[in-house]
């Protein structure tokens, strides 16, 4: 007999690729749910940002990467995922049931898995070697397969307005005493399973880096004063759920082909948490076009550089049950 789905090995298998996904300050806000035939991806809600993501909108972003990441992984494993994105209106926290078919796994499929283990959030500074067009197009195009708009910010007055952006968020953020305190138990954690480590959090020199609380991370030795890295804003024509969680999907792409190329990836949305900084750069970057949701930078580390320490998880058993 012909086997219709995955073995329950395959599939924790591709959970613990899923959850090495990105997610707002490391919050892991999802829950997964294994049947017979299907896997199915809850939010986690009591995981929600109350400060930082009011509204939801990074919680969504969150699953989305984790979503992408799972099928990545499931395909390299010989399995196409079939997936439906909130199957049950009622339920709004069910994001996704996903069954599969099988399909030999090719060279690059393989190859954007393999990723998955290797990608950091590095946010040191990047150096100002050119990323080849070449590179940027692939990974906007892997972003844009996913179902969200991927276009690269150009330097000038527009990328000059962005930073402008970071720059009134990150003082919004600074005067907020309630936000910093969410921030801190969120954040300088030197042994836990969740939120963002000292170790992986850096002393923010660039106007684009979050200050996290008690940052250990050394900053790379960079000489050049010269614009670095390549921004690319990932939004979306509308601002519904579903349109927030495909552009997770695709921010998961966007990085793991980043990382085939042996760049430097950090996912940034800080100006898109408050709604006068995002509405700033749906206006100066988008020109009112669509919505803003995630900006990644990609570049080249400095040779120099140590490789940013792997940021850790909740162990699998808590976020995966059965049906």
């Amino acid at each position: 007999m012909v086997q219709a789905h995955p073995d329950p090995d395959t599939v924790r298998s591709a959970l613990a690729l899923a959850v090495r996904a990105p997610s707002v300050h490391n919050t892991q806000p999802w829950q997964w749910r294994v049947g017979d035939r299907t896997v199915h991806l809850y939010s986690d809600e009591t995981r929600q940002l109350p400060l930082a993501d009011p509204d939801g909108r990074d919680l969504l972003l969150s699953c989305g990467a984790a979503l992408h990441h799972f099928r990545a992984a499931a395909r390299s494993f010989g399995w196409h995922t079939v997936v439906h994105r909130f199957p049950n209106p009622a339920e709004p926290q069910h994001l996704a049931s996903i069954g599969f078919t099988e399909v030999t796994p090719t060279a690059d499929v393989i190859t954007v898995a393999r990723a998955i283990t290797r990608r950091r959030t590095d946010r040191r500074r990047v150096t100002s070697w050119e990323v080849p067009p070449t590179h940027t197009r692939h990974v906007a195009e892997a972003g844009a397969a996913e179902g969200a708009l991927v276009h690269e910010i150009v330097g000038g007055a527009t990328r000059t307005r962005l930073v402008q952006a970071f720059q009134e968020a990150a003082r919004l953020h600074h005067d907020d005493a309630a936000y910093q305190t969410e921030l801190a138990l969120w954040s300088g954690r030197h042994i836990a399973s969740e939120g963002v480590p000292a170790r992986s959090a850096v002393t923010a020199v660039d106007p684009l880096t979050r200050e996290f609380h008690s940052p250990t991370l050394t900053e790379a030795v960079i000489h050049d004063l010269e614009e670095r890295g390549v921004l690319l804003m990932v939004h979306t024509a509308a601002d519904d759920p579903l349109s927030r969680l495909r552009a997770g999907e695709a921010t998961s792409a966007v990085l793991l082909a980043a990382t085939t190329f042996g760049l430097a990836t950090c996912p940034l949305t800080e100006p898109l948490e408050l709604p006068g900084t995002r509405n700033l750069v749906r206006a100066d970057v988008l020109s009112d076009s669509g919505f803003p949701q995630l900006i990644v930078r990609i570049g080249w580390a400095a040779t120099s550089a140590a490789q940013v320490p792997l940021t850790p998880r909740r162990p699998l058993d808590e976020v995966v049950r059965p049906l």
